[in-house]
């Protein structure tokens, strides 16, 4: 079987360091090269792997190889896109996909034209507990959604996720497109309208938002809402992604990070919370080589990723003008 061969453009993303370890798991796929302009980044995957390094993400884009996983800093998602895009490269991309609406849809708009398909990377669609209630929508177990109440809350991150010119934005971005794709593909429609509060109540001098509560109205009527702040301390070890969802029929309540032992240690006096659960960047990974292989589309696009970010600069813009607006897909 010829093998799918894959370059890393940026480790910038702790992401990558994920999905490169599951990519090197795959046997129908070959890790041709890593790209980051930081060689400390990559320089752990270079000695353990042996992976050839490339200083330059053109110089990697002109080896044969068929896609390109981006970990990026977000500002520079649309710029290493439309590069490998233009090189023939298929794109699996971190998420949020832009820092605007105009930068993604130039980045669905150049993989279009240039036939490669460009895929958000929204691992937590395969976590058991999502999946699990899916299915359970989908079989009509709560009837018609209502209403959905969803967290993504967690640590501070620091580094470039601080600074707006890489990042984009702080909390609301980082941590709204999560849960907000999962609504989406619950629903099976489109955000329409959102209202939001947004601030920095957690870190002082932050100089960027680490809090948000965004109000959601969708195409077919039911309202979302979503806590997508930094608010958790910097030992606080929980990963959190849940859902309160509410149909005309019952409620599903989901925590996707709910398969985890927790050890409490007397003399420390510390709590460790250790997750035992199905992993979600495998599924991720695998998947994307599967469409590619099979010649079909990829399972969450561009214009998934479109959807969600739309959401969270909308909440900024109904932050600043203190009103509802209309999201901008």
């Amino acid at each position: 079987m010829k093998k799918l061969r894959i370059g890393m453009i940026s480790f910038a993303h702790s992401h990558g360091n994920s999905y490169l370890r599951e990519l090197m798991k795959l046997d129908d796929v070959q890790v041709v090269g890593l790209y980051d302009p930081v060689y400390e980044r990559v320089a752990p995957h270079v000695e353990e792997w042996g992976l050839p390094y490339y200083d330059d993400h053109d110089r990697l884009l002109a080896e044969p190889i068929d896609a390109v996983v981006i970990c990026s800093e977000n500002a520079e998602h649309g710029r290493f896109t439309a590069d490998a895009a233009r090189a023939g490269k298929h794109v699996l991309c971190e998420k949020p996909l832009g820092v605007s609406t105009e930068q993604m849809r130039g980045m669905i708009e150049v993989c279009r034209e240039h036939g490669v398909q460009l895929m958000t990377a929204f691992p937590c669609r395969y976590l058991a507990a999502v999946l699990d209630a899916k299915s359970a929508v989908e079989d009509g177990a709560i009837g018609d959604i209502v209403a959905i109440k969803g967290t993504n809350r967690g640590r501070m991150p620091g580094r470039w996720f601080i600074d707006p010119a890489l990042s984009g934005g702080g909390a609301v971005l980082d941590h709204t497109v999560h849960v907000m794709d999962l609504m989406n593909w619950f629903l099976n429609t489109e955000p329409e309208e959102v209202y939001a509060e947004v601030g920095e109540l957690f870190h002082e001098n932050l100089g960027i938002d680490d809090a948000g509560m965004i109000h959601v109205k969708f195409a077919n009527g039911v309202l979302g809402i979503l806590d997508p702040s930094w608010s958790r301390p910097a030992g606080y070890g929980r990963a959190d992604v849940t859902m309160e969802i509410i149909g005309t029929k019952g409620v599903i309540s989901l925590d996707g990070f709910a398969q985890a032992n927790e050890a409490y240690y007397s003399e420390s006096g510390k709590t460790a919370r250790m997750f035992w659960g199905d992993g979600m960047d495998g599924p991720l990974v695998r998947d994307f080589v599967r469409a590619l292989r099979a010649g079909v589309p990829v399972p969450i696009s561009g214009e998934d990723g479109l959807k969600s970010a739309a959401v969270a600069i909308a909440a900024y813009e109904s932050a600043k003008q203190g009103r509802p607006v209309r999201v901008n897909l």
